[in-house]
């Protein structure tokens, strides 16, 4: 019988990078709990993002931590979890560490504008339209080396992302 896995991760970047989609696959390799970010979204600001308009720092801040309470809440029952969430900003980040848990690994999905827009092009049904891509990497600010984020290629397929992740969160030396 396998140890049930109890990391914490945020599988952050800007829209159309792939959060949903290679953060659900994570978390059911794992066998642990995915969590869509966007749906702790007050109703407001999915009507300002829906309307084309970016999010402020205050808009954000409630929603980072609702974030980061269910991240608490996981780390309190032993539970790992993975958890979709922009975490464009290293402030934003850090509220998710210090209200959520200081040990919190974050999945950082990076790629081109051009590949990005290229998506958002593409995706239906969706409260964020492609227009705000630009004010997103405008505020973007990488994770730093001292962060420990993994970094990811979101050019290479998510099955491909998702194994690399799987190698790197669950061997001894990435405890």
């Amino acid at each position: 019988m396998r140890a049930a896995h109890t990391g914490l991760y945020v599988m952050m970047g800007v829209c159309g990078s792939g959060k949903s989609l290679i953060g659900d696959e994570l978390a059911r390799a794992l066998d642990i709990a995915f969590v869509e970010g966007d749906d702790l979204h007050p109703p407001h600001n999915l009507q300002r993002m829906a309307a084309g308009m970016a999010l402020t720092d205050d808009d954000r801040h409630g929603w980072l931590l609702a974030i980061a309470a269910r991240l608490r809440e996981a780390k309190r029952a032993g539970l790992g979890l993975v958890v979709s969430c922009s975490a464009l900003k290293r402030s934003y980040r850090d509220v998710l560490r210090s209200v959520g848990d200081a040990d919190l690994r974050f999945v950082y999905l990076a790629g081109t504008r051009a590949l990005l827009a290229e998506r958002l092009a593409k995706r239906r049904g969706h409260f964020m339209p492609p227009s705000l891509l630009d004010s997103q990497l405008s505020i973007l600010e990488e994770p730093s080396p001292d962060e420990r984020a993994l970094v990811c290629d979101i050019s290479e397929a998510p099955h491909a992302i998702v194994a690399d992740l799987l190698a790197r969160t669950t061997s001894p030396r990435s405890a």
